[in-house]
C-alpha cells in the first residue's frame, strides 16, 4: 500500500512518538509498503531526505513556526485546530505521494482533515494514533494540580491550559480542543489508541472503527546479545557505569516520570544498596542533589542506554503520572532485565503484576521501596521476572503491532485505485475541502 505516516515532529528530534513513528515507517518499509513521511522542520534538517530503507520524509513549515513564544521552549508544537501553511503544504505532499491511507498521529491530524475529502469522495483513508490525552485535555496529560483529572469542564480546562502555555495560547488551546473533537468524530476513519488508558481517557469505545495498539519495540530487542567480559568492561568505563550492580531509571528526570519518589525509596534502601543510576533529559524539576550511591547521565545514544538495560540489576520506572504507554518498560522488558514500575496508565497493560513485573501505586516511596527490597533479596524472583517480562513483550514487538495496524489500513482504504489521470492535484485537495473545513473554525 501507499502510506504517507504525519506526525509533528521526527528525528533528528528525539522523543517516544518521533522514535515510535521512525521505528513504525521503516517497519512498514520492510514487510513491502511504499512509505512516506510529513513532519514539521526541525533546524539542521533536509527539506526532502529518502532514509536508508526507502521512506521519504517530507519537512515543512507552519505558522507556529512564524510566531515566536507561541510555546515555550525549543519544540514549535502544531496547533491544535488547522494551520493553513501546513494544510497548503500537506496538500502537496498528498498530490506527490497520493497515499492510500493517511496515518497521523495526534495534533497534526487537525491540517490534515480539510484534505480528507472532496465532496462525498474520500480521498485517502485516514487513521489517527492517539498518543496521549490530547483529544479531551488541553495540556494532553489528564494531571490537574499535580494529580490525575477527573475529567473535561470549561473553566477547568482553561484554567489548566494557561498555566501550562500562558494566557494567550491557554485559552485558544482549550476552547480549540473541544471544538476539533467533533470534527475528528466525523472525519477519521479509524482511531488507535496506544494503550487501553488512553482510550478511557479519550473516551474512545472499541469498535467497529477503533481499538487499543499499543507502542511497540523492534524485533531485533529481543534477539540482542549483552556485551560481556572486556568488551563489556570498556563499554562500560567509556559510559561510566558502575563495576558492580546498579538500579537504573531512563527517562525525563521530572516529577511526572517519578524522579522524586524514586530517590525517596532508594534513600530508605539504607547503606548496603546497590548503586542508582539515572539516564535522561534534564527538566526544571531534575534534582540538585542525589542520595549517595547515585549519579546522572545526559543525552546518552539509544544504543548505550539498551546497552546500561542489559546489563542492570533492576529497571525502575515509577511514572506519578498516567503514562500513556511508555516505551522505557518495553525496552527493559525487551532486555531481559526485571521490571518495577507503577499501576498506572499504559504500564497496566505491559505488565502483570508479580509475573513479568512489579506494579506499585504511583507516589508511593514505601512501596516502591518495599518492592525493590523484594527483588534486591531474591535472585529467584528477578529470574522470573525477567523471563516472563521478555516473553511478555513479544507482544509489543514491531511486526506484531505492524500486522494489526495493517489489517486497520486494508479496512479503511478507499475502494478504488486512481489512476494517474485522476489524481488529485494539490490545489484540487484545498479547493475541494479548506474553504468549509476552515470556516468550521
Amino acid at each position: 500500500m501507499r502510506i504517507l505516516l504525519a506526525a509533528q515532529f521526527f528525528p533528528p528530534d528525539i522523543g517516544g512518538e518521533e522514535r515510535h513513528v521512525f521505528n513504525l515507517a521503516n517497519i512498514l518499509a520492510a514487510r513491502g509498503h511504499q512509505v512516506a513521511v510529513a513532519t514539521q522542520q526541525v533546524p539542521e534538517a533536509p527539506g526532502t531526505e529518502v532514509l536508508p530503507s526507502g521512506v521519504r520524509v517530507h519537512r515543512f513549515p507552519t505558522v507556529a513556526m512564524q510566531l515566536p513564544g507561541v510555546y515555550q521552549g525549543e519544540r514549535q508544537h502544531h496547533l491544535p485546530f488547522p494551520d493553513p501553511v501546513a494544510v497548503r503544504h500537506l496538500a502537496r505532499i498528498i498530490a506527490a505521494e497520493q497515499p492510500e491511507i493517511v496515518h497521523a498521529h495526534n495534533w497534526i491530524v487537525n491540517s490534515i482533515l480539510p484534505l480528507h475529502r472532496r465532496g462525498r469522495r474520500r480521498n485517502f483513508g485516514l487513521v489517527l494514533t492517539l498518543h496521549d490525552y490530547s483529544n479531551r485535555c488541553a495540556t494532553k496529560r489528564m494531571m490537574r494540580d499535580g494529580v490525575p483529572c477527573s475529567g473535561p469542564a470549561p473553566s477547568k480546562c482553561v484554567t489548566c491550559a494557561i498555566g501550562h502555555y500562558n494566557p494567550v495560547v491557554g485559552p485558544v488551546t482549550a476552547v480549540s480542543t473541544t471544538a476539533m473533537r467533533s470534527w475528528k468524530r466525523r472525519s477519521v476513519d479509524y482511531t488507535v489508541s496506544v494503550s487501553r488508558a488512553v482510550a478511557e481517557g479519550n473516551r474512545i469505545a472499541d469498535g467497529p472503527d477503533a481499538s487499543v495498539i499499543p507502542n511497540f519495540v523492534p524485533d531485533d530487542l529481543l534477539l540482542a546479545q549483552p556485551e560481556s567480559g572486556e568488551q563489556w568492561a570498556a563499554t562500560r568505563a567509556r559510559l561510566g557505569l558502575p563495576a558492580s550492580d546498579y538500579l537504573l531509571f531512563v527517562g525525563d528526570l521530572s516529577r511526572d516520570k517519578g524522579v522524586p519518589v524514586m530517590l525517596r525509596a532508594y534513600d530508605a534502601l539504607g547503606p548496603d544498596r546497590p548503586r542508582l543510576v539515572l539516564i535522561g533529559k534534564r527538566t526544571p524539576e531534575t534534582p540538585s542533589t542525589l542520595p549517595d550511591g547515585s549519579e546522572l547521565h545526559f543525552g546518552w545514544p539509544h544504543a548505550d542506554v539498551m546497552a546500561a538495560f542489559q546489563h542492570c540489576l533492576t529497571a525502575v520506572l515509577p511514572s506519578a503520572w498516567p503514562d500513556p504507554c511508555p516505551t522505557t518498560v518495553l525496552e527493559a522488558m525487551a532486555s531481559g532485565r526485571p521490571v518495577i514500575t507503577t499501576a498506572i496508565g499504559g504500564m497496566r497493560d505491559m505488565v502483570e503484576d508479580g509475573e513479568s513485573g512489579l506494579l506499585v501505586p504511583p507516589g508511593d516511596a514505601d512501596g516502591l521501596a518495599s518492592a525493590l527490597r523484594a527483588v534486591l533479596a531474591d535472585s529467584g524472583l528477578r529470574a522470573r521476572l525477567a523471563a516472563n517480562g521478555q516473553e511478555r513483550v513479544r507482544q509489543f514487538t514491531g511486526s506484531a503491532v505492524a500486522e494489526q495496524l495493517e489489517q486497520v489500513y486494508a479496512k479503511v482504504a478507499p475502494p478504488f485505485q486512481p489512476s494517474s489521470g485522476a489524481a488529485a492535484t494539490a490545489d484540487e485537495l484545498i479547493s475541494g475541502s479548506q474553504p468549509h473545513a476552515l470556516g468550521a473554525m
